[in-house]
């Protein structure tokens, strides 16, 4: 290459580099590389300036009472602040609690992994692309193909009023893959799912996992709806550019309280949520860990193995154009650095 080309190449990738920085999300950089506060509480006060309204961390670390830190508000609009205590809706984290009821129907012989949608549900075949080869197992692993209810249109600003209007939604439309060959989240598989577990127990759904999780664990914080709670005691929803409070707005969500979930999650990690023979079934179908999305509430729930701690977050702050969960994951993750520096010191 002559002088004359390196020149021109030169100033081309000067340009291209000037021009890259100005789409650089610099919220979600200065996020990452400010220094690590020395607490959990530090970093929980940082993420108010990151623009959520309000944050709840609980840290279970074993041999220790755990933690609660919050931080913002409970309610923006008439300045109430953030309550540790205060329910939440947990969105997609309630899919541990499906999976863990799937199992227990599975080793008590009334679910087979193997038996197909058509087998379940016979009213569905040709409502639902290849319902005689979509496998009960296949629903749990978001392996079925079935398109996911909350990607159709408007879901989130028309939401359905049931379970029978969200199937709806999805009904008669083609199949985003064959079964079994690839992998998508979504949400149909656990609508379906919770509708199984109503068929075969005579229940609803929440009410089975009532039984059957959360009473042998004490979770007296844990709730199937909005209507089952007193709505001054659930953590207000927000959505960036939006103004009012959206915590009323029903999208079929679960609550509960950070130390709930946090209580449920480490009894899925260690196993005690279990009978004998379902942990070996749970490994084969799910995960541990999990994520929760949806307008106003993103939270996330994990057990660290290396430091035997649960850390939960929930922020009621959402916008899913922009970078709010990014900003999530970045402080849980600093959170979560914070702890395993304080446990090795």
């Amino acid at each position: 290459m002559n002088n004359k080309r390196k020149i021109i190449l030169r100033i081309v990738l000067f340009i291209a580099t000037i021009t890259s920085m100005f789409f650089v999300p610099w919220i979600l950089v200065w996020a990452w590389i400010f220094p690590l506060p020395d607490t959990v509480q530090e970093q929980v006060d940082e993420a108010i300036g990151h623009g959520f309204d309000g944050i709840i961390v609980y840290v279970d670390e074993s041999g220790k009472p755990p933690a609660f830190y919050t931080a913002g508000w409970h309610d923006r609009k008439n300045k109430i602040p953030a309550n540790p205590k205060a329910l939440f809706k947990i969105a997609s984290i309630s899919k541990l609690y499906d999976a863990v009821a799937i199992t227990k129907l599975v080793n008590d012989n009334r679910l087979s992994l193997d038996k197909t949608l058509a087998d379940y549900f016979p009213e569905l075949v040709g409502r639902i692309e290849n319902a005689k080869k979509i496998t009960l197992r296949m629903m749990v692993q978001h392996r079925s193909g079935i398109p996911n209810l909350t990607d159709t249109p408007n879901f989130w600003i028309d939401p359905p009023k049931n379970s029978e209007e969200a199937l709806a939604r999805v009904l008669d439309l083609p199949a985003n893959f064959a079964p079994g060959e690839d992998y998508e989240y979504s949400n149909t598989n656990y609508l379906l799912l919770s509708l199984l577990t109503e068929k075969v127990t005579g229940l609803s759904n929440f009410e089975f996992i009532k039984e059957e999780i959360l009473n042998p664990l004490g979770l007296i914080n844990t709730f199937g709806s909005i209507h089952d709670v007193n709505m001054d005691d659930v953590m207000s929803g927000y959505y960036v550019g939006v103004e009012e409070d959206i915590k009323t707005t029903d999208y079929g969500s679960m609550l509960a309280t950070a130390e709930d979930v946090g209580i449920f999650l480490r009894a899925l990690n260690d196993g005690s949520v279990f009978d004998e023979g379902e942990q070996d079934i749970y490994s084969s179908l799910y995960e541990y860990n999990h994520t929760g999305l949806m307008p106003g509430y993103q939270s996330i729930a994990k057990y660290h193995k290396d430091i035997d701690t649960v850390v939960i977050q929930f922020v009621n702050t959402t916008n899913f154009s922009g970078y709010t969960w990014n900003l999530l994951e970045i402080v849980y993750s600093r959170i979560v650095k914070i702890v395993r520096s304080e446990k090795s010191a």
